[in-house]
């Protein structure tokens, strides 16, 4: 048991170090864009697409805040706004989709994902669910009912106050990742030392052979599922380098997990705003089977007619 604690120990430290050069530099630029005139030309262009989607001009700026940092600062963001209760719910929906863009999608990459493929998947449902939303969802009119109100934080001003505070936001970026991984991996390797993990594997593995993908990629599955893209990717960095799985599998694992992934965080976060969550979760779960179960068939045809080619050609 000790055996396995130190080495999940030193993957975890690994593991940590791996993904905090990416996180620590993109907290740290996004901080200090704050307090320029970047992000809100950035919330003043976007402004105009929002009637496209049923929402109102201010909107943009939690749909910028979500995308550039976390759901955190979205909600603090929407808390502060007039909307009604259809269009939290809008914004709610496509920041479960697409938010903290920058970091996660530089994690799919560091897992072996394209970049464009990781942009495309999550912008794209992100937009397509807010159409569909908006459209069909005649309801939602009255103005929404906050649970909770964050305290606000102080204002800084002054060049070297935003570089402290950015720096602090990264640092405290990467000590929260630390206080996950570590632990985290400690478990899983523990977990595969047992055998336990080659257990689970084959109680997903119907699940995951439905989707398209080898029983292997098991363990990156629920490494999303539960800790969600940023958090779960050292899980599914050790995953790919030592259960063998394909970057076929683990493309298709993240688009999957792009739709559905830290489903129980993501899902309570929203709680305090008002909304159902039951039908957000709901619609995450939906979309993920049917876009995972597409994009596995039509990969799966395009290989076996590559593998037919290969024969006559024999």
């Amino acid at each position: 048991m000790l055996g396995s604690i130190k080495r999940g120990f030193f993957v975890g430290l690994h593991t940590t170090w791996t993904l905090g050069k990416i996180i620590f530099p993109i907290t740290l630029i996004v901080a200090v864009l704050q307090h320029t005139p970047i992000l809100p030309w950035v919330i003043k262009w976007i402004t105009p697409l929002m009637q496209l989607i049923g929402l109102s001009g201010d909107a943009a700026i939690p749909l910028v805040l979500g995308n550039f940092l976390n759901l955190y600062a979205a909600i603090g963001a929407i808390l502060t706004l007039d909307l009604t209760v259809k269009e939290v719910f809008i914004i709610a929906v496509m920041l479960s989709f697409s938010h903290n863009l920058l970091v996660e999608s530089s994690v799919a990459v560091k897992v072996g994902v394209k970049l464009w493929v990781a942009f495309a998947v999550r912008i794209g449902l992100a937009i397509v669910s807010a159409i569909f939303i908006h459209i069909f969802w005649k309801g939602g009119s009255d103005l929404a009912k906050y649970g909770l109100v964050p305290i606000k934080e102080a204002e800084v001003s002054g060049m070297l106050p935003i570089l402290l505070d950015a720096l602090e936001k990264g640092a405290l970026g990467i000590f929260q990742l630390a206080l996950i991984v570590l632990p985290l991996m400690i478990g899983i390797q523990i977990l595969k030392d047992l055998k336990w993990l080659a257990v689970f594997s084959k109680w997903m593995a119907p699940f995951t052979r439905a989707l398209g993908m080898k029983e292997n990629t098991s363990t990156t599955l629920a490494a999303g599922l539960i800790f969600g893209l940023a958090y779960g990717a050292g899980v599914m960095i050790q995953a790919v380098q030592e259960d063998g799985v394909s970057k076929k599998d683990v493309t298709i694992a993240f688009i999957f997990l792009v739709a559905c992934h830290a489903v129980i965080e993501d899902t309570l976060i929203f709680i305090p705003l008002g909304i159902p969550v039951l039908p957000l979760l709901l619609i995450r779960l939906v979309v993920a089977i049917i876009l995972t179960f597409i994009v596995a068939t039509i990969w799966n045809r395009i290989d076996f007619a590559k593998g037919k080619e290969a024969t006559y050609e024999q």
